[in-house]
């Protein structure tokens, strides 16, 4: 298993099953990952050799209305985040994914809760920091129950080499 320091480790979910301008679902994440990593990159003051991703995997929606197609599901990892964790800059980066999900086409106004959507970004953690805000709540508090972030994440965790977009 790949060794990296968990306290400067940030993990951000990926999830789609609707089509969006850039495709279907899996479309939709292979065109948005080198764009996160680029961000992470910038925005965390990190190098674009500690990022890793999963594989894509094929999930049951969890909760939300019946009948939703199934979602692509995906977790990016930063293994070596130099910024240091806080409220502000952990809200200036949920910001941040909250813009790439409306280039892709979500409308959060609009969309039912745990509905279909075309890209959905979620930041699972930031190393050891602890936040309870309105818009933000780290580690994300339901994580632990989620296969759809598990298995990507502890595929994440084990690669020894960046991804090839």
């Amino acid at each position: 298993m790949a060794s990296f320091p968990l306290e400067s480790a940030l993990a951000i979910g990926l999830g789609a099953n609707l089509s969006s301008s850039y495709g279907p679902p899996e479309s939709t994440l292979r065109w948005i990952a080198p764009r996160l990593s680029d961000l992470l990159v910038e925005w965390g003051d990190a190098d674009a050799r500690d990022v890793r991703c999963s594989s894509f995997l094929k999930t049951q929606p969890v909760g939300g209305p019946p009948g939703q197609d199934a979602y692509c599901n995906a977790v990016l990892l930063m293994s070596r985040v130099k910024r240091p964790p806080s409220e502000m800059a952990a809200l200036e980066l949920l910001e941040q994914l909250q813009l790439l999900e409306q280039r892709c086409g979500r409308d959060r106004q609009r969309e039912q809760r745990w509905g279909p959507r075309p890209l959905d970004l979620d930041l699972l953690f930031w190393g050891e920091l602890r936040l309870e805000h309105s818009r933000l709540v780290l580690p994300h508090p339901r994580m632990h129950l989620r296969r759809f972030v598990l298995e990507p994440l502890l595929q994440a965790m084990q690669c020894t080499h960046p991804p090839c977009w």
